[in-house]
């Protein structure tokens, strides 16, 4: 039995960088853990719903209700915002623990200021990823030409010229590509079968413990109508939802099968009058209970996020991948590639071939029988209780 500690956990205030951690939170306080968790306001009282003690901090990213235009269109765009948000949160965060520093430190991927705060307090610290991890050759083969271009632009030479600055104001010399990317410790919270070139991650760093689920009845329920033959969920997750022209598509490509019933979440950024004409089988939404319309669904129109993805696996979903942003792409290909989904580009992404695409997976027993197979494989990962295991871990080695 580890003894009582203090574990901070640090994150941003984003749902699909929050949400994947707060199982393992909730576990770590029923083991007798005091654990603070440091996140902006709008996250708190989900925080505070797992037992944790928030600890607030202002942020200036875009919130997870901004207009997904806030985050602009190129790669500095995407990264330029995290540094600024990093440098102006590590004072109140100082001061937010001043007194109060913890024994170990959790942290999420783009939260930048925990690994700067471990170093600082001289404490173990402890990625949870919610996404794909590096593997060996990573920066050759994708970061290295994916920044080629950037670096050689004088923002782009400004920009790492402050993230060098930053780190070594603070008493750290390694460079910003692997004090971003390389942990020296890291609990991924998906599934190893999401993992691209999954036999390249050094596992005495990286250790898959899939997803940490837990009671999502709070939530709400969904019940399937009685004379669906088929029920199709589409949902492009919380960000990237201000896609109307997508969903015109989608009502046009399933609205016309017979027997089909169709759960169309939209975000807050598409009004449901943009829609037109939506026929009875359609049910236009907001938000869903994502998970309790999946454990009914027959086919998932996915943007392929991290989370979005897993649930897909974990509920043996057949997918159709129309990835947004980020990581979703290269989900997207390992979907593709493990025979559970079709990809196709947002401006691919037509009423023919949704449909056709649709039609292709949702009976094809090949299909159905990978999907068993993966979910199989996930509920031995170990999932919550195996991270919280790892963790006490983590800590019983920092107190020998």
């Amino acid at each position: 039995m580890t003894s009582r500690a203090h574990i901070a956990m640090f994150s941003i205030a984003a749902h699909g960088h929050v949400n994947p951690s707060l199982e393992v939170i909730r576990e770590l306080v029923a083991r007798g853990h005091r654990v603070t968790y440091a996140i902006p306001p709008l996250f708190a009282e989900k925080v505070a719903g797992t037992g944790a003690e928030p600890k607030l901090w202002n942020s200036t990213l875009p919130g997870p209700d901004a207009d997904p235009e806030a985050w602009g269109t190129t790669l500095l765009d995407n990264v330029e915002p995290f540094l600024n948000d990093a440098v102006q949160a590590l004072p109140q965060l100082i001061d937010a623990y001043e007194g109060d520093e913890p024994d170990l430190i959790l942290h999420d991927i783009a939260s930048y200021p925990a690994r700067v705060l471990a170093h600082r307090w001289g404490v173990p610290a402890v990625s949870l990823s919610p996404c794909l991890v590096a593997w060996e050759g990573y920066e050759q083969e994708v970061a290295e030409p994916m920044w080629e271009e950037p670096r050689r632009t004088e923002r782009g030479r400004a920009y790492y010229a402050r993230f060098h600055a930053w780190l070594e104001e603070n008493g750290i010399t390694q460079d910003p590509d692997p004090f971003l990317g390389r942990p020296d410790r890291s609990l991924v919270l998906i599934p190893k079968a999401l993992q691209p070139n999954a036999d390249r991650v050094d596992e005495k760093t990286y250790t898959f413990v899939g997803a940490c689920q837990g009671d999502r009845t709070a939530e709400g329920a969904w019940t399937r109508p009685e004379s669906a033959e088929k029920v199709v969920l589409i949902s492009l997750g919380s960000a990237f939802t201000k896609q109307p022209a997508f969903y015109r598509e989608c009502v046009r490509a399933f609205s016309d099968l017979p027997g089909w019933h169709v759960v169309l979440q939209i975000g807050s950024h598409v009004d449901p009058a943009e829609l037109g004409d939506v026929p009875d089988t359609v049910e236009v939404r907001s938000w869903v209970p994502q998970l309790a319309v999946l454990q009914q669904a027959d086919l998932f129109v996915t943007h392929a996020g991290a989370g979005g993805s897993q649930e897909g696996l974990a509920t043996a979903t057949p997918m159709i991948a129309v990835p947004q942003a980020a990581d979703q792409f290269g989900n997207a290909d390992v979907l593709q590639g493990l025979g559970v989904a079709r990809q196709l580009a947002t401006e691919d992404a037509t009423a023919e071939a949704l449909r056709t695409a649709a039609l292709a997976l949702v009976d094809d027993p090949e299909v159905a029988a990978r999907l068993k197979e993966i979910q199989a494989r996930m509920a031995q990962e170990g999932g919550t209780r195996r991270a919280a295991d790892l963790i006490e871990a983590e800590l019983a080695a920092a107190r020998s």
